[in-house]
């Protein structure tokens, strides 16, 4: 069953999505949505059989229990199954519907037929096993942040997208107006789904530049520096870049920094400080947040 994945379902308290959600990326879960069932939320996910074992999955449970605890929430009702890959393309996408994001945004899975009419940005997705389909408060607060950023002047700024996944992020920012966009990513399958993603939304590969790699591919790319960062990955990671980013933006750049939950925003914050980047804005969802960044001034 070299081709099979596991189907893991989540029965649990609407107030513990944003952790799950969290668990479910660092455990590697890929495609995952979350429904409504009665007063709880029915989040679905998957992982390639291959990546993990049912102690694995035992001791995801445990966590997700903990996590309940914590929060003095009811434990969550998990439940895992093998399925084919086949009927994991199809069981997870019947569950993800357009999804408007922001003032502009319409994300739309790419499987459904085109809307007849839509005044929004139509960014269409199909994200493969890589992250990014606009269900994740991260992916909408970096989006609503690009927005904001991409107002005015648009057209002149080069960006930068590390840890890309799907793409969405720089497929937006290129929907907005951005001149260029370089997207990278250390995940080979994250790159060709980002590729792919560039193409379904006929986007010239001269205006969004997707390699493998991440600062120093993009130090290769972008010699002369990028107005702007989009970076949406794990906070751990986000730390250990932020020292590199100075070497990669303008004088006068920002970034866009979110997978950060709220607990570990202080450690993010001095983190920043100490490397020269002024905090402009915080924004919160759930447990989620999004650092908006500008070079601090001499």
């Amino acid at each position: 069953m070299a081709n099979s994945w596991w189907e893991i379902k989540i029965l649990a308290h609407p107030s513990l999505e944003e952790s799950i959600y969290w668990r479910l990326d660092k455990f590697g879960c890929s495609g995952t949505v979350t429904e409504s069932k009665g007063q709880s939320a029915l989040m679905r996910a998957y992982i390639p059989q291959s990546k993990v074992q049912l102690l694995d999955l035992a001791a995801l449970s445990l966590w997700l229990h903990q996590d309940s605890l914590l929060a003095g929430l009811p434990q969550p009702l998990l439940r895992w199954k093998l399925i084919e890959e086949e009927d994991w393309s199809s069981s997870w996408k019947q569950h993800w519907q357009p999804t408007e994001i922001g003032d502009r945004f319409l994300i739309y899975p790419a499987w459904l037929p085109l809307p007849e009419k839509t005044d929004r940005l139509l960014l269409r997705i199909d994200p493969g096993v890589a992250f990014g389909t606009g269900t994740h408060a991260t992916t909408q607060l970096c989006l609503e942040s690009l927005e904001m950023r991409l107002t005015t002047g648009a057209s002149d700024m080069v960006l930068a997208d590390v840890g890309c996944g799907s793409g969405i992020l720089a497929v937006g920012a290129v929907l907005l107006g951005a001149q260029k966009v370089y997207a990278v990513d250390n995940d080979p399958l994250a790159i060709q789904s980002a590729r792919s993603n560039r193409h379904l939304n006929q986007i010239n590969p001269s205006y969004l530049v997707i390699n493998q790699g991440s600062i120093t591919e993009l130090l290769e790319l972008a010699p002369d520096g990028v107005d702007g960062i989009v970076c949406n990955i794990l906070a751990e990671v986000i730390a250990e870049l932020i020292p590199q980013f100075s070497k990669l933006i303008k004088p006068q750049g920002w970034a866009i920094l979110s997978g950060i939950l709220l607990d570990q925003t202080q450690a993010i914050a001095d983190t920043l400080e100490q490397n020269g980047w002024v905090v402009a804005a915080l924004w919160k969802r759930g447990e989620w947040c999004c650092f908006q960044i500008r070079r601090a001034e001499n």
